[in-house]
Formats: structure tokens, sequence, C-alpha cells
């Protein structure tokens, strides 16, 4: 429980201890993150690959109104747990060459943003749950609005009514689950117990659905997602694509599947019929981009929708390949900014148009920026390969149509990523890039820890897999029995 409690609220202490630290917040969010991560591998190490929650802590809180401080882990949420504590160390060291203005009030930002992602992935409880999501929002809302770029006000507000519109919904959906469990608490294993209607699960399936489809995105839930990639600083970005989307993902795997399983079997077709359509209307979309930063924003669409179709598929295989798939895309599309913000550093663009030849002047970017790329497209002996590979197995269970319809990602995806490649990495070097300076300091240990995870993970992802297996054979066969009620 200790630790459990410990790996949670770490980042908050530091997130209060940075704020006051001045110039030094760099080094003490560093500091912060990396003692974190440590805790997560701690975790994941002593982690005994079942179906039971571990790590648990659960706590009275309000009590009057059944809300206790419930979390824990178990497979499924030890993954994500890895990756926010793997990437935010990752986003910050990545923010070195940055000068930004208040920098105690952006890395103490930064923390506090992933206790709340912390919260949201180990909650057993629906009201600490909401508590986490809302909580994950305000940090990201802040670091966009004060640090993002032109026209970042108009933006943001969008992106804000977006998700505050989701959160309701969801609210609802939680709110109604109480009323009807009763335990009259908030309690996740009582919500997996009630017999509800197939009406009472339609409706309680689009409450949820909206919120999490928001999040990931899903089309058409998606229109906030390209210009507040765009204009949100690198590293709001970063924890935007990285880790704040699988917020969306985990909640239907963990809280949608579960719950309302008639729902699902009623909604499900819908939800990758449009799963699907993000696909190829992503895709496309990405062809006809300028600004690199966007090709990147509409192809996390893409893969989103392929791990959104998987999870609705409801197959082991759908479901395994959304689990590391959600760790895979984190990491590549962390690179993948990385790799455009310091492109922009550079050369202060990033209109493909306006770039080329980089690779002769910065031939160490033009490696690591090619192998974050073949991840992106999921070339085996990459990281991206497994979790698509399983992904696309699970939606051919479903309908041999739809997966190769889906299936147009990976092609689509090779065909406009190496594109981009070629047309800001080679050819002829002109008057902006011929002065460009490759990679150092910093930038490298960034750029070699990522490509050294997207090599070794694409090679042996054997724990992965094991580590969530039995998580997700139990959740399935929970949803399956609920079906045959």
């Amino acid at each position: 429980m200790e630790q459990l409690l410990l790996l949670i609220f770490l980042p908050l202490i530091g997130a209060i201890i940075t704020a006051f630290t001045g110039k030094s917040a760099k080094i003490a969010s560093t500091i912060f993150a990396i003692a974190s991560l440590g805790l997560a591998l701690f975790i994941a190490c002593n982690f005994i690959p079942n179906a039971s929650t571990q790590f648990e802590a659960n706590l009275p809180w309000i009590s009057d109104l059944g809300i206790r401080f419930h979390a824990g882990i178990d497979g499924i949420s030890t993954l994500v747990v890895l990756l926010t504590n793997l990437l935010v160390p990752i986003i910050i060291l990545s923010s070195y060459k940055h000068e930004y203005k208040s920098p105690a009030a952006f890395y103490a930002l930064i923390l506090f943003m992933q206790s709340g992602l912390l919260l949201v992935f180990t909650a057993m409880d629906a009201f600490l749950f909401y508590i986490g999501w809302e909580a994950a929002l305000i940090p990201i809302y802040f670091i966009c609005a004060i640090w993002g770029g032109k026209d970042r006000i108009r933006i943001n507000m969008k992106f804000f009514v977006y998700t505050i519109a989701g959160s309701l919904f969801m609210l609802m959906g939680i709110i109604y689950l109480y009323l009807q469990n009763p335990a009259h608490n908030f309690d996740l294993q009582a919500f997996y117990a009630l017999n509800l209607s197939a009406d009472q699960q339609g409706w309680i399936f689009w409450a949820f659905f909206i919120a999490f489809a928001i999040k990931m995105p899903v089309f058409p839930f998606h229109t906030w997602q390209p210009d507040t990639y765009t204009a949100a600083p690198t590293q709001g970005t970063m924890l935007l694509s990285g880790i704040m989307l699988k917020m969306g993902i985990y909640g239907a795997i963990r809280w949608l599947l579960p719950i309302v399983p008639h729902g699902v079997q009623e909604w499900g077709n819908l939800a990758i019929i449009l799963s699907i359509i993000g696909i190829v209307y992503a895709s496309l979309i990405a062809f006809t981009q300028k600004n690199a930063k966007r090709l990147v924003a509409y192809s996390s669409i893409a893969h989103v929708g392929l791990i959104s179709a998987g999870i609705f598929a409801l197959n082991p295989q759908g479901m395994q390949g959304a689990m590391v798939q959600m760790l895979s895309h984190g990491i590549n599309v962390v690179g993948l900014f990385y790799v455009l913000d310091i492109i922009f550093s550079r050369v202060k663009t990033n209109k493909i148009e306006e770039l080329g030849g980089i690779a002769k002047a910065a031939p160490q970017l033009a490696i690591v920026f090619l192998i974050i790329i073949l991840g992106t497209v999921a070339l085996p002996g990459t990281n991206g390969f497994i979790g698509e590979f399983l992904l696309l197995m699970g939606v051919y269970n479903y309908g041999i149509w739809a997966a190769a319809i889906a299936g147009l990602t990976i092609i689509f995806g090779a065909v406009y990523m190496l594109r981009m490649y070629q047309n800001v990495m080679l050819g002829e070097t002109n008057s902006l890039t011929i002065t460009f300076t490759d990679i150092k300091g910093t930038e490298k240990l960034v750029l070699y820890t990522i490509c050294v995870l997207i090599i070794v993970l694409g090679i042996y992802p054997k724990p992965l897999l094991h580590l969530t297996e039995a998580s997700v054979q139990h959740l399935l066969e929970q949803v399956n029995q609920k079906l045959k009620q």
C-alpha cells in the first residue's frame, strides 16, 4: 500500500517543491521524475503477472457518500503506469534547451499532471477516477494557455470545452451507476456486478464513450486535436499525445467494457466503424499537410483509431495489441515531436517545403529520426510491429473487411511518414538548413533512449505481453460471462 501511495503522491509533492525552486526547477523536477520512474520500475519488477490487483490501497475518505481512496495495480494498469513514469523524465529532459518564462510553474504543472494521470490509471473507485480525470486536465490547460503559440487562447478554449463536455457526460453515467448500486458506493467491482437492462447499458455506454472518444480522440470527436497539438508547447504536445490520450483508451478497457457489456455489444459495431473511418480520414488528411507537426498529429489519430477498433473487437489479440500499442505509440510519438522541436529550434519552421538536406549537416539526427519513423510505421523488429500485428489480427477476427480497411493505416502511414522524412532530411541543403547543427547533450540522451526502447521492445516484446496477458484474459472473461446472463 505504501508503495502505491508514494507512487501517486510523489509527483504531487515534487510539484509543490518545484513550484518554489525558481531557476532550479529543471533539476528539481528531473530528480522527482527519475525517482518516480525508479519506484514504477520497482513495482513492475515485483508485480506478479496474474489477474489479481496488487499494491492495493483502500482507505476511508468520504464515508457518508460511500467514497473511498481505493487504488490498485493489475497487469493492465502496470503498463500505463510504466509509460507515464517513463515519459515524464524524457519530456522534462527534452525541455532543457528551452528557456520558459516562469520555469518553476511550468515544471510544477508537469509533475502535477503526472500525479493526476497516475490516479486515473490506478483508481478502483469511480469518484477517485473522476477526480484524477479532471486533475490531469487542469495543468495541461495552463501549460498550453500560457506557453503555447499564437492563437493559443482560442484553440485551448476549444480543447477545454470538448474535454469538459465529455467529462460531464461521464459524470452523469457515474452518478447513475452509484444510484443503481445497492451498496451506495463508487467501487469498481460493485459497478461490474450491477445487473442493468440493455436500455440502461446503452445510454451509459454513450455517456462513457463520448468522454473517452474525445480524449483519444476518435472520429468525429477529434477536431480539437490537430490545432491543440500544433499550438501547444512541444512538451505539452508530448504530454497530450504520449500519455493523456491513453486515459481514453485505458478508460474504455477498464470502465466501459466490463460495466456495460450489452451496451458494447449493441453499439460496439458503430464504435469500430467510427474508428476505421478515423483511420482512413486522418491518413488522407495527413497526406495533404504542409506542416510536419500537423502531419504527426493526424498520424496519431490514425494509429489511435486502430487501437480503438482493436478494443471493441472484444478478443484477446485486439486487447493485447491495444495494451502493447499504447506503450509503443507513446514512445514513438514523443520521439517524433521532439525531433520536430529540435528542427524548429534550429531553423524556426516545421514547414516541410522549406526544409531539406538536414541529413548532410546532422547525420546523427537523421539516423535516430529514421529509427523513430520505422517504429511508427511498424517495421518488423521495431516496437510498433507487434502491437499493430495483434491489433490487425484482433480486427480480422471481428471481420475481414474491417481488417482490410484498418490495415490501410500501415500502408498510408509508411507513405506519408517516409515522404515527409525524404523531404525534410534528404536532398540538397538550402539557405535555412546549410548551417544546421547536429544533436548534442540532452538531445542525444533523449533520442538515444527512445531509439533503444524502440529496438529492444521490438526484438523482445514478451515481457510486456506476459505482464498484461492474465489481466486481459480475466477482463474478457468477465465481459463474456455478463453477456451470457
